[in-house]
Order: C-alpha cells, then sequence, then structure tokens
C-alpha cells in the first residue's frame, strides 16, 4: 500500500466528529467509548451488540435543558427505550412522550412521575387509554374527534383528564416522505385548513371533564432546518387567536414537536437546539404580541437528537464476497436491528475497529445476514481493502430508532444493549435467546 493510501486510510478512520464526545482512540484501530475499549465490548457481550454512552445521553439532555430553560422538554421514547434509559432522563429534568401502554408501563414502574408523561398516538387501543387514566399520565394528545367521546367516558362524569390537540400546519419537512408529518396527506393529527382541529376543541370544551391545556403539532422527523418550525409555530399561534376569539379561552400551553435532526455521515447537517430555541422563543413571543395573547409555555420532544448520537453498534463480519467490481461485507445482523436503510434509504459510516488496516480503501458494501436483497446496512463506503472474516465493525449514530424498531426475522433475534460510562460497561438490555422465542411459542 502507498503512503498516501494509508494516509488517507488513517485521515478517514480519525474522524471521530460522528462518534460520542468520550470516544478515544486506541493502539491499533482501537476505540474506546466511555472509557472502555469497543473490542472489550464485542469479546465480553459477544455481537451484534448496542453500545449505549451514558454520558452523552446525560450530556445531550442537559443541552436540551439549558437551551430551552423556560420550556418543558419532553424525550421521546419512541427513539429508545429502557429502564436505565427512563432514569437518565428522569434524572436529568426532562419529562417524557410515550405512545403505548407499553411504553407507559415500562416508564412508570421504573420509577417516572407519570404526570411529566404525555401519550401520543393517532390509533390508541383501549387498552393505551386504560394505562393512562389508570396510572394518571399528565397529558393526552387527542389525534382524531372520536378520541374525546371514548376519553370522556372512560373518565366518567366526576373524572379529570389533561388534554391537547394535535393539529396539522400544513408543513411539509423531514428526510423521507414517510417520515413527513405536518401535512393533511397522512395519517396523524386533525386538519388546520379543513376545520377538523377547530371542531375538536369545540367538542374538547364542551366535556367538563377534560381539560384543554393547548395544541399540538409535530411536522416531522429528521428536520436539519428551523425555518419549517417557524412557520408552522406562526400558524399555531394563530389559531390559538382564533381559538380565543371563538371561545374566550387562552391556552397556556403549545408543543412543538421534536424530529430535530442529526447528521450520521461526516459532512451532513444537524438541527443545533440551541438556534431553534432562540429563534423558536422570539417568533413565539412576537406572534403573541401581535395577537393579543399571554405567551404560552412551550413544550419540545426530542428523541433521535438525544439519544442516536450516543449509540454505536458493534458488528462482526462473517463473510466478504468479491462479484465483479462490487465486495460486500456481510454481517452477523442486519434489517432486524436496524431497519432504517430498507425503510429510508438511510446512509451510514462503518468503521473497522480493532486492529489497524494495512490495505488502502475499497468501496465497500456491508449487508446483514437475512433472506432479503435489501437488507443492506451501508451502500458504497470506504473499508480497508484487508477486510477479513471476523473483523469488527462499529457503526456510530446507532441509538435511535434502530433497536426500537428491531422484529424477529428469521428468529436471529434482538441484539443486547451495554451501557459505558467512566470505564466500566454493564448489560442493560439482554441478547434475546432460543429460550426467549420457545416460551412464546405455546402451540403444539
Amino acid at each position: 500500500m502507498t503512503v498516501s493510501a494509508l494516509a488517507e486510510v488513517t485521515a478517514g478512520a480519525e474522524d471521530l466528529s460522528l462518534w460520542p464526545g468520550s470516544t478515544r482512540r486506541l493502539p491499533h484501530g482501537g476505540l474506546a467509548v466511555g472509557g472502555v475499549s469497543l473490542t472489550e465490548v464485542a469479546d465480553r457481550f459477544d455481537t451484534p451488540a448496542y453500545v449505549l454512552d451514558e454520558g452523552e445521553v446525560r450530556g445531550r439532555c442537559r443541552t436540551y435543558r439549558e437551551a430551552f430553560p423556560g420550556a418543558d422538554v419532553l424525550y421521546a421514547a419512541k427513539a429508545f427505550l429502557s429502564r436505565a434509559m427512563v432514569r437518565w432522563v428522569r434524572e436529568e429534568g426532562l419529562g417524557l412522550d410515550t405512545c403505548s401502554a407499553g411504553e407507559l408501563e415500562l416508564a412508570v414502574t421504573a420509577g417516572f412521575p407519570p404526570e411529566r408523561i404525555v401519550l401520543h398516538g393517532n390509533a390508541k387501543s383501549p387498552r393505551d387509554l386504560e394505562a393512562a387514566l389508570r396510572l394518571g399520565v399528565g397529558r393526552i394528545v387527542i389525534d382524531s374527534v372520536s378520541e374525546i367521546a371514548r376519553i370522556a367516558a372512560a373518565v366518567g362524569p366526576d373524572g379529570h383528564q389533561k388534554v391537547m390537540v394535535r393539529v396539522v400546519p400544513g408543513v411539509s419537512a423531514g428526510g423521507h416522505d414517510k417520515i413527513r408529518t405536518g401535512t393533511d396527506d397522512q395519517k396523524f393529527g386533525l386538519s388546520l385548513t379543513g376545520g377538523g382541529a377547530q371542531h375538536a376543541v369545540s367538542r374538547i370544551l364542551d366535556q367538563p371533564q377534560l381539560e384543554l391545556t393547548g395544541l399540538h403539532c409535530h411536522i416531522g422527523s429528521q428536520i436539519t432546518e428551523v425555518k419549517p418550525y417557524l412557520v408552522a409555530l406562526r400558524r399555531m399561534v394563530a389559531l390559538m387567536a382564533r381559538i380565543r376569539d371563538a371561545h374566550a379561552v387562552a391556552l397556556p400551553e403549545l408543543d412543538m414537536g421534536g424530529g430535530h435532526g442529526i447528521a450520521y455521515r461526516p459532512g451532513e447537517p444537524a438541527l443545533d437546539p440551541a438556534s431553534l430555541a432562540r429563534r423558536l422563543h422570539a417568533e413565539l413571543v412576537e406572534g403573541c404580541a401581535a395577537s393579543r395573547l399571554p405567551v404560552p409555555r412551550l413544550l419540545v420532544e426530542p428523541g433521535r437528537a438525544v439519544v442516536g448520537p450516543a449509540g454505536v453498534a458493534l458488528y462482526r463480519v462473517l463473510a466478504v464476497k468479491h462479484t465483479g467490481e462490487s465486495v460486500f461485507v456481510a454481517v452477523d445482523g442486519g434489517m432486524s436491528d436496524n431497519p432504517r436503510p430498507a425503510l429510508y434509504g438511510v446512509r451510514y459510516a462503518p468503521r473497522l475497529v480493532g486492529r489497524a488496516p494495512t490495505a488502502g480503501p475499497r468501496t465497500t458494501t456491508v449487508v446483514g445476514r437475512h433472506c432479503e436483497a435489501g437488507d443492506v446496512l451501508a451502500a458504497d463506503v470506504e473499508l480497508p481493502g484487508d477486510i477479513r472474516p471476523g473483523d469488527l465493525l462499529a457503526v456510530p449514530v446507532a441509538g435511535a430508532y434502530q433497536l426500537s424498531m428491531a422484529s424477529g426475522y428469521n428468529l436471529v433475534g434482538r441484539p443486547a444493549v451495554v451501557a459505558v460510562h467512566e470505564g466500566s460497561a454493564r448489560l442493560l438490555v439482554r441478547r434475546e435467546t432460543l429460550d426467549d422465542f420457545r416460551s412464546r411459542d405455546i402451540g403444539g
């Protein structure tokens, strides 16, 4: 290998901008996260495995609290949830945004105060609503008119429940069509332009056991610009002014949702929480002054931006296949633990760890072990030309919407989750095993 080629590999390997802030280079191509060698994690806990840097999660929670000092910051549990994650979020002063009875029950049994929890969902099941009311969830976000009567009946004439209305503000934003939720051509929320939101507000105000605390919107995910949020906020404030004029009610809360984008590959843009907070606050104050409205309390719901960059996925190389000009590197995980590339065309930047390469870079496609041609984890990435079975690959920015969307495809089993912090590693979620599959399958 030439000196220039080796320098190129080394330079690429040393780009740690995507990795948790605690990441450190070790001799012979190793990396440590949270003071723990990734090679040691793989040897101790096997692969595939997800490594979660506790310090990075906590630091990102604090970044949001500092950026939004007068707001409620709710962690979006759908990005990733475990009992440890519940504790970290609680201790850092965030609320919690949940979407199911399962997420609710896990959070509350792990010690999270239910009054700091919001329940979302476009189609809440009877079990979801029963759990929310039984546990005393702080807010239920109403997503359709039919939910109003269901919740009111479940609460009963002497009960009380705080609710919000999810509004579709007519703003298209997000990294892919499947995660754009701010327009009328998708399943979430009640239309602003079609009058559905105003109708829902009127219906709620006629239910004395329901307290309408505010409006909610979520315009999409993986958004890297502030402008769409400002457009949505202006429309929400205008709706709040119309509600005030029609019903003599000044709503005290405005939830602008989440969807804050992060970088998955070097050079990609990311949304800056501080800039978002500053401009949202200025726009909210100005808009409320123009409409003669009291400034409502702002709520935001980051999920991916809190946990995504704190996670690293570890895989062992099982096979290397040269097909014409193409090189395929097959690993021991795939779409069962990370369906995002297949769903959204997401691109990652895997890296060889644990040994120094002796060959220059080569364009490679990292594929999973599943029986699908679309089981591709990282297409057309630069990896050392001498990559071989047994090597360890690490994929940064793996904390969000990977394990939380994992499936049982091919009965491979979902990976373990390992927390690293201040030089120690501990198991948070154990690996799924054959015994788990057998115990659920009760037919004969």
